[in-house]
């Protein structure tokens, strides 16, 4: 019977190097205008012209099979053709991040030390409500919402973060990302290989340049087809894995209005800026409407109703480990996400504290549930403020 759980034992370099070390066939994608160092590119004007036409579900099967069977990254040069669009966004970016610079508190950061670079935190909300006409010309692209739909039909949902890259700043790990991205290894080994894989057909990654990245000035590290490795979420923590990614992943240089987008499991690491100027891209994370509940359910109330049942079970020995947890995952939030990452920032490591870690803290210490509950609304608020 084959295995359908597997554990960080199972990696294997060579297999991973042998999915890596496979070229790209220009004529797989004829809408495209060239390659480079695996990367397919189009051309913005005629991907445009593209979008709305009898061509249009064939381009999107290309850009599909591209990031999912092919090298699993792809760039749109002038996908922002308007430059005053893109220098508005950057000048309402800097404007909150000199506003944020007053919180004192300790931020956290996804691969990278805390407070190395700069990041804004659910950068699409803020940008709509500090300048909204800036913020309608810049997301009305028909191009972001047309490689969304080739990747994740209709329905998705956009979230952003801004990070620039200091003069001086230091490349990332490299990794995978959203969702099993940001979990532990351990934690990983716990989801089917089937899940690992579907998972990452789930999000697209995007980043849009906002200002000439020359390779000096740190442009995303990527290893093209490391996505078609099925055990690349177990792996990418692995010393020999990174030491293959340093020697063999490309950076290509990007200009102000290209756009990237690669599949989340894509291998990849903001690069070293050697420059005397900041490296500013905007992260686009777009998420597929399927990784939603059926019901809207108040997870935090029930929460609360529980946790005393729980706590008198244990304490008279009427309910096991194993039956309090399963009690938990029936009700108590056991995924991070969605937060608010500036309240609740992953400062020990990529991801907050989930409501499960919570209540089992205060099963094994015993809290009250006045002191369990008043956590709980700490922690509610973090994810809300």
């Amino acid at each position: 019977m084959q295995r359908h759980f597997l554990n960080i034992n199972d990696i294997d370099l060579a297999e991973f190097a042998s999915l890596c070390s496979q070229s790209v066939n220009a004529k797989d994608y004829p809408f495209s205008s060239n390659v480079q160092q695996k990367v397919v590119i189009y051309e913005g004007d005629y991907f445009r012209s593209l979008i709305g036409s009898k061509q249009a579900q064939d381009l999107k099967t290309e850009l599909h099979h591209c990031l999912k069977d092919g090298p699993g990254v792809l760039v749109i040069r002038k996908a922002f053709p308007d430059f005053h669009v893109i220098d508005r966004a950057t000048e309402v970016f800097k404007e909150i991040i000199t506003d944020e610079k007053n919180i004192t508190e300790s931020r956290g950061d996804h691969f990278a030390k805390p407070g190395e670079n700069e990041r804004i935190w659910n950068a699409l909300q803020k940008f709509c409500e500090r300048d909204t006409d800036a913020f309608v010309a810049y997301y009305k692209n028909p191009v972001l919402r047309f490689v969304s739909e080739a990747w994740l039909g209709p329905f998705f949902q956009v979230t952003s973060q801004v990070n620039i890259i200091k003069p001086g700043g230091q490349a990332q790990q490299p990794h995978r990302d959203f969702h099993l991205g940001f979990q532990d290894d351990s934690l990983v080994a716990e989801f089917p290989i089937a899940t690992q894989i579907f998972s990452q057909l789930l999000t697209l990654q995007g980043a849009v340049a906002h200002t000439d990245m020359n390779t000096s000035s740190g442009p995303t590290l990527l290893l093209p087809f490391s996505q078609q490795y099925p055990l690349g979420y177990m792996a990418w923590r692995n010393s020999e894995f990174i030491d293959y990614f340093q020697h063999n992943a490309v950076q290509l240089p990007l200009n102000k209005g290209d756009a990237v987008f690669f599949s989340p499991a894509l291998f990849h690491a903001g690069g070293n800026n050697t420059e005397s100027s900041d490296r500013i891209a905007n992260l686009l994370q777009i998420s597929s409407a399927f990784g939603k509940a059926m019901e809207s359910v108040d997870r935090t109330k029930m929460t609360k109703l529980i946790y005393p049942v729980l706590l008198a079970g244990k304490q008279s020995k009427l309910l096991s480990q194993d039956e309090m947890k399963t009690v938990a995952t029936v009700v108590v939030e056991g995924y991070p996400f969605p937060t608010n990452l500036d309240s609740d920032s992953p400062l020990a490591g990529s991801a907050p504290e989930t409501v499960q870690a919570l209540m089992e803290l205060a099963l094994s210490e015993e809290w009250t549930a006045d002191r369990f509950c008043d956590c709980l609304n700490e922690a509610t608020k973090r994810k809300l403020a």
